[in-house]
């Protein structure tokens, strides 16, 4: 097949799995308390760390037809991977793996793989038209420990070869998958064994690029000489060999094998503190395969390889460890940074910003997460508050009615009186904000936990965090300082359980407004150090506010998801008036308006003039005008950018 013609540039075959990752660290894990949740596996782990770098990845495996080999489907579609060949076991479940960190050397694991689906993997499974339209195939040593899964690797590599692609064997080699230790040795990664070796050997005359770890070279050779295993793998394969040797980078040798390791190609290697060398070794697979399938020196594709190796080895976690192209540019041209690697606030940053799962260019959002305004309105109308969650519940239906599963939609709801309807909207693809501040706070008070981690944690991962301050640039300094600890300490505690942040600035309700206000506003936050997934702001109906609030956003954080815009119970005919001037603005990406929608309903139906029937359809209603007026704003806005081209 022509290069021209092909669609990816890699498809790894192998170990998909659920990686339980303890979220306490320097203990036994028999005292962990608490998992993190992420997709693993290795040749999955490098699948995402390719797609982050720029290539075009895809997956095949099996997963069980559970939870989380649903969550595998999904995750892996957020990071780009292609999941054409994922196959859905309904046999089998999704296998588990469960991970600790104790200590710079100690990396606990027990494998829950027994009759797992991916283990079930056969030759009938792989994608004969998936598999020839990338430039390479890449296989794992535990997926030749069993009959199956060694024809189906075997059966792959032939038809790459075939169709004029690179075959990559990451020797990948875990003792206790080939039954040679005790289930809880897990983390145990070298036991001599002849009959493995053998067994690995057979794939040796398939492969273009061969890349391990010293010990994983010992098991592939067959001595623990590493210089003699090298030798006795370059007799029977003319691979380029890649040995990683941890912090010392690694060593490629393209032809004959020298007496030194360090007589290799060797890229710069990186010294940062040890935190977690679990993915460590299939960030370097990423970042070397980067290079390797873009034809770039060997020596850049070793330095790619260390310097993922390095990011990730900083990291919890595997596969949401692994960097992004910008941040690995980043990483190789930032000048000197600290030992302890995620101490980095600037790499960090970068880091999340470029991974989060979903960037909205058109986001129309019905914002009903009040709270204090619907007990206002029971007052008013004498109902009672225990009817306020029915209506929530209704508001979602009248959403769904109008959006019809389209994921430019979302909802704003409250944990107080939202809750079924939060609940409910789990199974809808829509964007899901949800407020932590406690109605009416000034300066700013969270509700539920003072403890806003411990509170954020029992939040759904797709909850994005709302948080309202009233904040005027010209508040007395006290307050403002007050203000912006707490909202760093939710800033703090959203990254930490990855939640992202919208936060909502009102400005106008203590202090005079002018063109620069809400400028000023937010870069008094930026200098403070926030940076906000997304910012709610106050409608304005010139465009010189919007030019101000854009270059405050681009110059303090260019990857800013962007802005939103309140209502204020503004009439819909004013809003629309605001959207016109807002939408000729890029960073605006639409509303997050409530009360202007559903007041009236609310009022109505919980004095019992409305049934659910006519609530829904007057939601509806009004929730459509202004969905017309901000895409038509919004249209005209591309339109006039477009001629200006």
């Amino acid at each position: 097949m022509e290069g021209a013609k092909r669609q990816l540039d890699l498809v790894t075959i192998g170990r998909s799995c659920i990686d339980l990752y303890g979220e306490q660290t320097g203990g036994r894990l028999e005292d962990m308390t608490s998992f993190a949740k992420y997709i693993g596996g290795s040749p999955t782990n490098t699948a995402v760390g390719a797609s982050r770098l720029g290539l075009r990845s895809a997956l095949v495996t099996r997963v069980g037809a559970d939870h989380f080999g649903r969550f595998i489907h999904e995750q892996l579609r957020r990071e780009g991977v292609c999941v054409d060949g994922l196959v859905t076991d309904r046999e089998r479940l999704t296998a588990l793996v469960f991970l600790g960190i104790r200590d710079p050397d100690t990396f606990p694991l027990i494998f829950y793989r027994e009759n797992c689906a991916d283990m079930a993997l056969g030759v009938s499974d792989i994608d004969v038209e998936l598999v020839q339209s990338a430039r390479s195939v890449l296989i794992n040593g535990t997926h030749l420990s069993r009959p199956n899964v060694f024809d189906a690797s075997v059966h792959a590599c032939e038809l790459a070869r075939a169709a004029g692609a690179r075959v990559v064997f990451d020797i990948d080699y875990r003792p206790v998958l080939w039954g040679l230790t005790g289930r809880d040795m897990g983390e145990n990664r070298f036991v001599a064994d002849a009959e493995v070796t053998v067994r690995l050997q057979q794939v040796l005359p398939l492969c273009d690029l061969i890349v391990g770890t010293e010990e994983e070279i010992h098991i592939l050779g067959g001595s623990t000489d590493t210089i003699a295993a090298l030798r006795a793998i370059r007799a029977r394969s003319d691979a380029l060999l890649v040995c990683k040797r941890g912090a010392l980078g690694c060593s490629a040798f393209p032809a004959a094998i020298p007496d030194r390791l360090d007589d290799g190609v060797v890229g710069r290697g990186f010294q940062v503190e040890v935190f977690n060398v679990l993915g460590a070794g299939d960030a370097f697979m990423a970042g070397f395969l980067r290079g390797w399938l873009r034809d770039e020196p060997l020596s850049t594709c070793c330095e790619y390889a260390n310097a993922c190796g390095a990011i990730v080895v900083s990291r919890h976690g595997c596969a949401p460890a692994m960097p992004t192209w910008d941040e690995l540019q980043a990483f190789l041209g930032g000048g000197e940074r600290p030992f302890r690697l995620r101490d980095d606030a600037a790499l960090e940053q970068l880091h999340w910003a470029t991974t989060r799962a979903r960037v909205h260019e058109d986001l129309t959002v019905l914002a009903v997460d009040h709270r204090s305004q619907f007990e206002d309105i029971c007052r008013e109308t004498g109902a009672d508050p225990a009817r306020i969650p029915a209506f929530k519940a209704l508001v979602l239906q009248a959403v769904d009615r109008l959006a019809r599963g389209d994921d430019r939609f979302g909802v704003l709801l409250d944990g107080r009186y939202g809750m079924r309807a939060l609940e409910a909207a789990a199974d809808r693809p829509y964007w899901i904000g949800r407020p932590i501040e406690l109605p009416g706070s000034r300066p700013l008070v969270f509700e539920s936990s003072a403890d806003v981690a411990t509170e954020l944690a029992t939040w759904p991962y797709n909850h994005v965090v709302k948080c309202l301050v009233f904040y005027h640039p010209d508040d007395p300094r006290e307050l403002c300082e007050q203000q912006e600890r707490q909202l760093l300490r939710l800033q703090d505690a959203c990254r930490k359980t990855r939640h992202e942040l919208l936060l909502e600035v009102i400005a106008s309700r203590h202090g005079p407004v002018d063109q620069y206000t809400a400028a000023r506003a937010i870069q008094c936050l930026y200098d403070r150090g926030m940076k906000p997934d997304w910012w709610k702001l106050e409608p304005a109906a010139d465009g010189a506010t919007w030019g101000h609030i854009e270059r405050a956003i681009r110059r303090n954080d260019p990857l800013c998801h962007g802005v939103l815009l309140l209502g204020l119970q503004a009439p819909s005919e004013v809003l629309a008036d605001s959207f016109r001037s807002a939408a000729a603005s890029p960073i605006v990406k639409g509303f997050a308006v409530g009360r202007t929608i559903f007041a009236d309903a609310a009022a109505r139906w919980l004095s019992g003039s409305f049934d659910d029937e006519a609530a829904i359809a007057d939601l509806c209603a009004r929730f459509a005008v202004l969905v017309e007026a901000w895409r038509e704003a919004r249209a005209a806005a591309l339109a006039c950018r477009s001629e200006a081209v």
